[in-house]
């Protein structure tokens, strides 16, 4: 089956997103017999039901129109991208700066493959978090997940 692009989709539905104030964080095809696209959104003042209900109700048609299937039926699901989604945008890290962070490593530093910390700093190449044992900077290539840490 041949199939539009996230991307491509994305360009489509986002003058619908910025006219409702909600900013898309990811797109994601579910290929196979019961295709799926999946379009996790975000706001402010964080998502609900009703804000996936009008999200979809407004892109909706402008999905029809493109047809991003070629035809061939599809679910479409709109979707908070949860509490404990990884950062995966310049947006993500700006609006979390000082929130208390949790970080996966792909390999070991200093015999550690997590840590926690306060999101201090970032640029395109790294990361800065506070911990107890003082500042923190480590290679954005190094981290296998950035996400903000949950409470229990």
């Amino acid at each position: 089956m041949n199939f539009k692009t996230v991307d491509e989709i994305r360009q489509a539905i986002a003058p619908v997103a910025e006219s409702m104030g909600v900013e898309i964080v990811d797109l994601e095809w579910k290929l196979g017999a019961d295709p799926a696209l999946t379009v996790f959104i975000e706001t402010e003042d964080g998502v609900d039901l009703d804000t996936c209900a009008a999200f979809n109700n407004a892109v909706d048609p402008v999905l029809e129109e493109f047809d991003p299937t070629f035809g061939v039926p599809y679910t479409l699901n709109i979707s908070s991208p949860g509490l404990d989604r990884p950062f995966k945008t310049e947006r993500d890290f700006a609006r979390n700066i000082g929130s208390d962070v949790e970080i996966k490593l792909y390999a070991p530093i200093r015999g550690k493959k997590f840590l926690e910390g306060t999101l201090a700093d970032f640029d395109e190449s790294s990361v800065t978090i506070e911990t107890p044992q003082g500042m923190q900077k480590l290679e954005r290539s190094k981290i296998a997940k950035i996400n903000k840490a949950i409470g229990i």
